[in-house]
């Protein structure tokens, strides 16, 4: 490493009830070897992983049960329209399946 030190790596798990909330919450948020465990359960479990470390970087000072701030909501937006598209396929593929 060259002057700068490594940053770790970031992660964090969002829920966004429409009915509920009035924006996308923060469940989890971890850095270094938490954040590789979080990436580790959520995959075990089938929980869809979108990989954005500038987002993650964005999220992982927020506590548990805080709502995203207005600026990331682009951002967040975009994860959630990723994770939309894979519930569309996954649906698409049950159909097809006998």
């Amino acid at each position: 490493m060259s002057g700068r030190q490594r940053k770790r790596k970031a992660a964090v798990a969002l829920r966004y009830r429409p009915d509920r909330d009035p924006a996308p919450r923060v469940l989890a948020a971890a850095r270094g070897q938490l954040a590789e465990a979080l990436l580790r359960a959520a995959r075990e479990h089938g929980v869809p992983v979108r990989t954005d470390p500038v987002l993650a970087e964005g999220l992982a000072d927020l506590r548990p049960g805080e709502v995203i701030p207005p600026a990331l909501y682009e951002a967040v937006a975009r994860v959630l329209a990723f994770l939309w598209r894979l519930e569309q396929e996954k649906s698409a593929e049950e159909g097809r399946q006998p």
